[in-house]
């Protein structure tokens, strides 16, 4: 059976950590951000931890 090829969309949209947590962006980031109050704005710029079984998929996509 012949290895499974890792998808290159997922290493640009997502971040596995040393513990293998996988991080991606929060949604809602595209536009009419002056909608939003400061905070909003903070919280969404940091990344957000996926929850146990979106990252297992994400990992087995990723090659790992």
């Amino acid at each position: 059976m012949p290895k499974m090829k890792t998808k290159s969309a997922f290493k640009k949209r997502f971040k596995v950590t040393k513990g293998g947590k996988v991080l991606c962006s929060h949604p809602g980031r595209g536009h009419q951000h002056a909608l939003y109050p400061g905070s909003t704005n903070r919280m969404l710029r940091k990344r957000m931890v996926l929850a146990h079984g979106q990252a297992k998929l994400i990992r087995r996509a990723m090659g790992g």
